[in-house]
Formats: structure tokens, sequence, C-alpha cells
């Protein structure tokens, strides 16, 4: 019984460690206001003047709420990898660096 509580308990201990671990995203610091119409001088204009700091998800598009938006108020307007994360909805930041798409070479025949 002991034995069987043991292996219970560190298969939990394995799938919280797995849940818990930060994932990484591209995308842009925008404001709550303009959201996916990502504009660099207005997300700039927008964040100073008090709207919230959201990120916008390369990937579909989505708008996110920012758990910690100091994180990435330097980064406003900007395409930026994100590493941190997510909750209910929320991002929490614990990494960001500008991000620039790698240029595929064009092909030649």
């Amino acid at each position: 019984m002991k034995r069987i509580f043991a292996v219970t308990a560190l298969i939990a201990l394995l799938v919280i460690g797995v849940v818990a671990k930060n994932q990484r995203w591209t995308g842009y610091v925008s404001d709550a206001k303009c959201g996916a119409k990502v504009d660099a001088a207005c997300a700039k204009k927008c964040i100073e003047a008090g709207e919230k700091i959201v990120f916008v998800n390369d990937g579909d598009q989505s708008v996110i709420a920012v758990a910690n938006p100091d994180a990435l108020k330097a980064f406003a307007g900007q395409h930026v990898l994100v590493e941190g994360k997510l909750e209910n909805k929320t991002l929490t930041v614990s990494k960001v660096s500008p991000y620039e798409a790698k240029k595929q070479a064009p092909s030649t025949y």
C-alpha cells in the first residue's frame, strides 16, 4: 500500500512539473484598446496614457491579458519572444526579448 502511495505521489509531482513549465510565444506588445490591430506608435502612446498592456500571439492573433505588465512596458509596439506561463487566459511573463523572424532564403532551381 505504501508503495502505491509513493508511486502515485511521484507521478503527481511529475505532472505538476510538466504543467508548470514555462512556454514560449512570439507576438506583439500592444494595448487593450487597439488589441490585435498593433501599431507601434499608437501602442506606445496608449500605454503611456494608462491603457492596459496585452500580448498579441502570432499564432492565432489572440489578445492575451498580462499579469505583470511592467515586464513588457519597455517593448510597447514591438515584436517579441516571451517566455512564461499562461493560466486562466492570463500570461505571466518570466522573460522577454526582441524578436526578428528569420527570413527564409529564396529557393533557387
